[in-house]
């Protein structure tokens, strides 16, 4: 099999491309590095079943040579980015997916688009089933990445419905683990950073909004098992162990033996209150679920966190 990942120099784009090398396929990443760095592939260079393409999908690409897979990964993902490149965001959003659809549509292609927990906005729901339509402000500074993967979702089900595409999309929930970037700017990589360089801990609003955070390798199962059915809705990979962002920063103190005080900063506009998924779906359908609790993911990442400041 060969199969196309765009934002394949990514943190979840890279993870994917090992896996499906793992499995046999052929993989041809595409990238810009906008956010994504060679660094995370760079271990593929010299596999002869891997291919990069540098190159921003928002604008068309014609890729010689059978596809079979096309997973959509490219994005900027953190507010960080897509507040710094708002308008790539909308664009890989919009017309990175129309190119994507269309390249899986030319190949009769498997399609997967990476979609997000972000379609929820702030919900008035909890937790998030795939049935909820969500809680958005369109027009907020959050709107370029919320918008951008809802239009995204409305145009997958058009060419499913339309041009009978098999498409899937996935709907992701908060992810770390290895290869995420020191100054990310999501809230792992800002805690571990200041812990262990023992900076103050920088917690906004008063602490009590919740997420749910999964580790890389159960996403990326998740994700390979979804691309191989025959379902075509929205489906959740989360965690659901929910915690609050106070008490997640005490364990990132703890497991970094750090002395860091904990300050507190104005929420973010339209910053999501409630974070977590309802897996009900991935279960019945995938027989899914995370197997990599957070005191071992924590460990792991916190390994490769100080590893990359030594060498920073």
């Amino acid at each position: 099999m060969r199969t196309l990942i765009t934002g394949g120099a990514g943190f979840i784009g890279s993870h994917l491309c090992d896996r499906f090398l793992a499995e046999g396929h052929e993989v041809v990443a595409v990238d810009n590095f906008i956010t994504g760095t060679p660094e995370n592939i760079a271990h593929l260079f010299g596999n002869p079943k891997f291919k990069l393409i540098g190159c921003d999908i928002s604008h068309p690409l014609k890729v010689p040579g059978k596809l079979d897979n096309v997973l959509h990964f490219a994005s900027p993902a953190s507010p960080v980015d897509y507040l710094e490149h708002p308008i790539p965001t909308l664009k890989v959003g919009a017309l990175g997916t129309h190119n994507t659809l269309g390249i899986a549509k030319a190949h009769n292609a498997r399609y997967l688009l990476a979609s997000t927990s972000e379609v929820y906005g702030d919900p008035l729901e909890h937790p998030q089933k795939e049935s909820y339509w969500g809680n958005v402000n369109p027009i907020g500074i959050r709107g370029v990445y919320d918008e951008a993967k809802r239009f995204a979702e409305s145009m997958t089900m058009a060419y499913h419905r339309v041009h009978k595409v098999n498409t899937h999309i996935v709907r992701i929930f908060n992810t770390y683990g290895e290869r995420m970037r020191l100054k990310d700017g999501r809230v792992l990589p800002n805690f571990m950073y200041q812990a262990l360089r023992g900076e103050p801990i920088t917690v906004y609003g008063d602490g009590q909004q919740t997420r749910s955070f999964q580790y890389v390798s159960d996403l990326v199962e998740g994700i390979f098992r979804l691309l191989f059915t025959d379902f075509h809705e929205p489906v959740n990979i989360g965690n659901p162990a929910e915690i609050t962002i106070l008490e997640f920063a005490d364990e990132i103190k703890k497991l970094a033996g750090s002395s860091s005080s904990i300050v507190f900063e104005p929420l973010p506009q339209d910053d999501p209150k409630i974070r977590q998924p309802d897996i009900t779906r991935a279960r019945k359908l995938l027989g899914w679920e995370p197997q990599v609790g957070r005191d071992e993911g924590l460990k792991r990442t916190m390994t490769f966190f100080r590893g990359k400041l030594r060498t920073a």
